[in-house]
């Protein structure tokens, strides 16, 4: 027991409190669950969407994609699920990656690669969005 600890009257516990993780993992924690919440109504739109243009061509798939709508919810679907997914790949390789370079350029490299792929698919959306 060092000095500090036998000349105060605080308890083992005491000490220990307020010193763990600063409250990070609860924000990730949070941050997973609203963007899992706010993807149930998206992948909805998105699942519906799909069937309803089953057999559709490629001039009505741009027709449909060009009103403003559906462009903005594909780009908040693209955007919330590539978001979610890099956040769940982070929490995966923080606990199962014990090499700690390994792990964090396992993480940099998931972020980038997650990140680089939803802005192909939001400029591919604004793209087609606005004809150029």
């Amino acid at each position: 027991m060092s000095t500090h600890n036998r000349n105060t009257l605080r308890t083992p516990l005491a000490l220990a409190r307020g010193l763990g993780s600063a409250k990070h993992g609860t924000d990730h924690w949070w941050h997973q669950r609203l963007t899992a919440l706010a993807l149930i109504p998206l992948t909805l739109w998105f699942v519906i969407a799909v069937i309803i243009h089953l057999g559709a061509d490629y001039v009505e798939m741009v027709e449909w994609l060009r009103s403003p709508y559906s462009a903005a919810m594909m780009i908040l679907f693209v955007a919330v699920g590539f978001h979610h997914a890099a956040a769940g790949m982070q929490v995966v390789l923080e606990d199962y990656v014990h090499n700690e370079f390994a792990k964090i350029a396992s993480i940099i490299v998931t972020k980038f690669v997650l990140y680089a792929l939803a802005a192909i698919c939001i400029v591919s959306v604004l793209k087609l969005t606005f004809g150029v």
